[in-house]
């Protein structure tokens, strides 16, 4: 293996690491030789993900919220005096609520505020938080990769998910802030960037996107027909990307956006 594109030893956290975004990622890194530690909301789910990683490598786990900044400081403080360092950050916490997707008998004025609030604070602040308190520990090393996660709804206007859409589109320029930020006030070894997945088929998304038949729902049909590729993407697709991003070989590059889509955002039909 090119050394570049090498992740081996390296410590990283992975938020909504139980979830299948997550635990894919955290999958992905233990096969590559890096240590994980994952963390979940819920401690059953993070318990049964772990199980299912530990066969693979180096691997630890707890639940925390990530809204609430003295649990992650508990989490950093337990990945420090386990492993000494902290290398990279994976954001993977996020997704819709059922409350958060409209139907499409509903406009956007029927939409519960509270339901809103939600989605968009589990989706932006959901990775602000966690970027705030262990990327001040990379500060202070004066190296690390953060990873957050995009999507397509942040760069075209996907119907029915206004406060996803909303909070992603956050993620886009919030990545670039810091990105800047880092390595203006902490130097070149600290990049931030993003990758934004297209379609994945996904607990969270099945009801939308597959009928109880098996067969594509209207709205997966739509997404298929802008798909050059006409397919949905496989979860472990999104792998090489991140590894990527967090290897020496992407090592001039930061604040920037991956799409993973199919090449969904490159087309039109027109």
């Amino acid at each position: 293996m090119n050394e570049m594109f090498s992740i081996a030893g390296r410590v990283a956290i992975i938020t909504g690491g139980s979830g299948v975004l997550g635990s894919n990622i955290a999958r992905g890194f233990l096969q590559s030789g890096a240590k994980v530690y994952i963390i979940g909301a819920h401690q059953e789910r993070v318990n049964k993900a772990l199980e299912e990683l530990q066969p693979l490598g180096e691997v630890k786990g707890t639940a925390c919220n990530v809204l609430d900044i003295a649990e992650l400081k508990r989490v950093r403080e337990d990945v420090v005096e386990l492993w000494g360092t902290i290398d990279i950050l994976v954001n993977a916490a996020g997704g819709n609520i059922p409350g958060g997707t409209l139907t499409t008998e509903q406009t956007f004025f029927d939409m519960k505020v509270e339901d809103f609030d939600k989605v968009v604070d589990l989706n932006l602040n959901g990775t602000v938080y966690p970027c705030m308190v262990f990327g001040e520990l990379m500060a202070h090393q004066g190296k690390g990769s953060i990873v957050n996660v995009s999507s397509m709804a942040s760069f075209q206007a996907i119907t029915r998910v206004p406060g996803y859409s909303v909070a992603k589109s956050g993620i886009e320029i919030f990545t670039k802030w810091l990105a800047t930020e880092m390595a203006l006030k902490f130097g070149d070894k600290i990049r931030v960037n993003a990758i934004a997945p297209g379609f994945f088929i996904g607990n969270q998304n099945r009801a939308v996107l597959i009928n109880p038949d098996g067969s594509l729902t209207e709205r997966s049909q739509k997404v298929i027909a802008k798909t050059p590729m006409r397919r949905f993407g496989d979860i472990s697709e999104l792998n090489g990307a991140v590894q990527f991003l967090c290897s020496d070989a992407a090592s001039f590059i930061t604040g920037t956006s991956l799409a993973i889509d199919g090449g969904f955002n490159a087309f039109t039909s027109v």
